[in-house]
């Protein structure tokens, strides 16, 4: 995700004409949304990262509801300190 924002704040910069951005050629300003593009479509699937993350979203999910089924006078209780704390 950082190479998304660079490379936004790379053309905003160029188009608006910031003297040291605006003299570079527009292949190094487009560089950084080809590495994210490069790494969200080809390094990430690839290595298996966005599948091992869809598993441990699910396993905390499952965690959350068993500990609510399973401990409801505990999840009341933590809930009702978080609420006085703040």
């Amino acid at each position: 995700m950082p190479f998304v924002w660079v490379g936004l704040l790379l053309i905003v910069l160029k188009w608006f004409g910031v003297t040291l951005v605006a003299d570079w050629s527009w292949w190094i300003v487009l560089a950084p949304l080809v590495l994210a593009f490069t790494w969200f479509e080809l390094i990430e699937p690839l290595t298996g990262l966005d599948r091992r993350r869809l598993v441990d979203d699910e396993q905390a999910r499952r965690h959350e509801r068993r500990l609510a089924r399973d401990f409801p006078q505990w999840r009341a209780r933590s809930r009702s300190r978080r609420l006085s704390r703040d």
